[in-house]
Order: structure tokens, then C-alpha cells, then sequence
């Protein structure tokens, strides 16, 4: 349990420190840190963090042996050396707490049309206590709340007495790369913590997930005999319908699962689609990009063979497809699913903190997405928590955050890093 003492010091710093906070986290909403153009966030970042004293690293996916590691995704719309990932260390001297990574992703997914939102995607709006933007949800607040959480230790006259590591990651919204090249660039600790927006909830389960892209071909012809020739878009119509079909076989094999049960918890997502080239030809060619989940106990591999087998025993039905079999690519994410197994010594830490902020107990979520505490939990052998502040919207339009569910995490942070790091005077 976080010491009663320390505890009140940092809530005094965390309050002092909150609308530098909330400037802060809007100058991260401002940046459209979209797949591929994250490098002017993460510029900024490093210089944040550099001002603050860390001892500062900056490397792109390029710099670290992605290629040919079993864990690494495909990054098949995307150049690794364009992908900018950056570690700020607090290095304690003679180190007596256990270290600490703290980590968040700050690339976001398209915000679509704009005219769709009640404000600009990237302004950053803050009204009756929320605010708005595109990342600002999921999770540029999480981010915010880590980097505050130290900043409330400092002002609070401490330090942690043990190694910390503040990474801002990409990637995370389709390959998981960017946590994996910190791991690679050498960073280690006894805990990871990252601040996705749970509800102040641990996640206690991460189903996996798949992407992949349907690429089916047909026979253009003249509108007026559609019948001559093959409707490549109708044919990848019919694709999907199997793999919904698919998908409602694996919630029901899956009901048993002792973490999700009868909840349904594989999602099927035809995401994006293209094809053809004039709307009075039959289309000569379909490109549909899907993402599917799969449960705990299920691996990548098993998945994937899955969807082949499918897509496969579907083009049987299609006179043209049966002898002009779908491509399938593996394009992004090859997840595994991660339990956080209950029982271990930091999330008994974080529930202290927990405890102490908000009074009750730490609730537990399930989630059926995927969030980088996976590598941790799963490759690393230590405890990998994902907690963080509420908002709304994720991926939606009028995404937003709740300002006073920040602060209230990054108390909750910070009091977790002072129990488990430990902290003393800062030198």
C-alpha cells in the first residue's frame, strides 16, 4: 500500500502540475501522427523528455533485426525506417526498487471524414470536461498520464530508486513492432505498465489478431453482357459472407473459453476495400483488407489456416475463382492472445494504488483487441499491465477523454511507480 504520506505529496504535485498536463496532451492530439508520419511527434517528444533530464534514445524500425524474428509482423504498407521510436531512462545510482517500463503508442487511425466530427479531429477542443481528438482517447491521455506520473515524482521532491523507462512506441495499431524493437533495442525491466484508456480497469485478457488482404481477380467485360465475364467485387462479397459464417463457427467451438465464455469475443472486420476500374465493366479485380481475432490457446499459425482453408473451400463455389484461386496476404498483425494470469506481485502493487486513489477495488476487463502488454507478459516473463485513464470513441468519430479520469490516473500511476520502484530524495 502506497505510503499515506507520499501519497498526499503527490497528489499535491499532480494537481499543481495538471493544466500543464492538459496542455500537454493537446499538443499531442495536434500532432496527426497517422501510420508513417509519426517522426514530427516523436521529434517532439524526445525533445520533452530531454528537457526533463532523461538520458534520451531515438531509433526507427530499421535500426533493430525485425527481419526474420518469429514475432515480427509484416509490415507490407509501411517502411520500418520511417517509423520512429523513442526511450527516455531515468537511471537510478545504486539502484534499490525494482525497475519499471512504462510505455504508450502515439500513432493513431485515420479519422475519416472530417465533416463527420463536432470538431476538428486535430484541435484538440476541450469542452465540459472532455477532450476531443483524434488519439486523444486511444491513447495520447495514457501517454500524457505516464510522463506526468514522473513529473509528480520530481515536483513531489523524489525519485524512483530504481531504473524507469518512459517509451513512446508506433506501430501499435497494426503490427505491434514498434514495443517489439524496444525489447530488441536491448530495454528490460522487472514490470511493464502500459496506460491504454481501460476505465482504470487491468486487462486481464487480449484476444490475438490477424490482418490479412483478400485479392481476387475477374473477367471485365461490357455491362450490357455482365453475364459473359466474372464480377471480381461480387466474388470477394461472397469471400467475406464465408468468413462472417467462419467467424460465428469460432464463437460457438469457443463458448468453453474459460476467460470469454459465451461472449463472442472473435470480431471479423472486412476494413477497407478496392477494386475495379469503370462502372460499366464487370471489375477485372477486388482487394479487401480484413482483421480477425482469434481466443487464448489458439496460435497465429492455426489461425491463418483457418482463414485459407475457407477462402479456399468458398472459391469452390465460384465458377472463375475455382480454377483462379484468391491471394491471400499477410499484411500486419500476427498476434498472440495474452492472459495476465492473476496473482502477481505488480498487479498486487497497481491494485494498492489503485485502492488508495479510488477507494474500491481494481476492477478487470477482457478485452477483444490486442495492446503491446503482450510482449512483456508473454516473451519476457515479467508482469505486463495494461491500466489507464476512460474516454470514448476509440477509432470512432468525437473521440474524447475524460480530463478529470487523467488526472486521477496519473495519480494512480505515480503512486504505483513510487511502490514499486520505490522512491527517495532526488539528488
Amino acid at each position: 500500500m502506497p505510503d499515506p504520506a507520499i501519497l498526499d505529496r503527490l497528489r499535491a504535485a499532480v494537481e499543481a502540475g495538471f493544466e500543464k498536463e492538459v496542455a500537454f496532451l493537446q499538443d499531442l492530439v495536434r500532432f496527426p501522427s497517422l501510420r508513417g508520419a509519426e517522426a514530427p511527434l516523436q521529434d517532439w517528444v524526445h525533445r520533452e523528455l530531454a528537457a526533463r533530464g532523461y538520458a534520451m534514445d531515438r531509433f526507427t524500425l530499421a535500426d533493430v533485426p525485425l527481419d526474420g524474428h518469429p514475432k515480427a509482423a509484416p509490415m507490407v504498407d509501411a517502411d520500418p525506417a520511417r517509423s520512429v521510436q523513442v526511450v527516455a531512462t531515468h537511471r537510478a545510482a545504486n539502484p534499490t526498487g525494482r525497475s519499471l517500463i512504462l510505455q504508450g503508442h502515439i500513432d493513431v487511425v485515420p479519422e475519416g471524414p472530417h465533416a463527420m466530427w463536432t470538431h476538428p479531429p486535430y484541435a484538440a477542443v476541450i469542452r465540459d470536461g472532455w477532450l476531443y481528438g483524434r488519439g486523444a482517447h486511444d491513447m495520447k491521455a495514457g501517454v500524457a498520464a505516464m510522463v506526468f506520473a514522473m513529473d509528480a515524482i520530481r515536483a513531489a521532491g523524489l525519485e524512483p530508486a530504481a531504473d524507469v523507462y518512459l517509451q513512446t512506441v508506433t506501430e501499435e495499431e497494426s503490427t505491434g513492432n514498434g514495443a517489439l524493437a524496444t525489447l530488441l533495442r536491448g530495454y528490460r525491466a522487472e514490470a511493464a505498465l502500459v496506460p491504454e484508456p481501460t476505465g482504470h480497469a487491468i486487462t486481464r485478457s487480449q484476444t490475438g489478431t490477424i490482418w490479412f488482404r483478400l485479392k481476387v481477380r475477374g473477367v471485365p467485360v461490357h455491362v450490357m453482357v455482365a453475364q459473359d465475364g466474372t464480377n471480381a467485387i461480387m466474388s470477394a462479397y461472397a469471400l467475406i459472407n464465408a468468413l462472417y459464417a467462419h467467424t460465428k463457427v469460432l464463437n460457438q467451438v469457443g463458448r468453453d473459453d474459460p476467460w470469454y465464455g459465451a461472449t463472442d469475443p472473435i470480431k471479423f472486420n472486412p476494413g477497407i476495400i478496392r477494386g475495379g476500374d469503370w462502372a460499366s465493366s464487370t471489375p477485372s479485380w477486388c482487394e479487401v483488407d480484413c482483421r480477425i481475432g482469434l481466443l487464448p490457446g489458439t496460435t497465429p499459425q492455426e489461425a491463418m489456416a483457418g482463414v485459407e482453408a475457407v477462402v479456399r473451400e468458398a472459391a469452390k463455389g465460384d465458377s472463375f475463382l475455382a480454377n483462379n484461386p484468391p491471394e491471400i496476404t499477410w499484411h500486419g498483425f500476427q498476434t498472440d492472445p495474452y492472459v495476465l494470469e492473476p496473482g502477481s506481485e505488480a498487479e498486487a502493487v497497481l491494485a494498492a494504488a489503485h485502492q488508495a486513489v479510488h477507494g474500491g477495488a481494481m476492477p478487470e476487463r477482457r478485452s477483444t483487441a490486442v495492446n503491446d502488454a503482450r510482449y512483456y507478459g508473454l516473451y519476457m516473463g515479467v508482469p505486463g499491465l495494461c491500466y489507464g485513464p476512460r474516454g470514448e470513441g476509440a477509432h470512432g468519430f468525437d473521440e474524447r477523454t475524460s480530463l478529470a479520469d487523467l488526472r486521477t490516473c496519473t495519480l494512480t500511476i505515480a503512486a504505483f511507480i513510487a511502490d514499486w520502484c520505490g522512491v527517495r530524495a532526488a539528488s
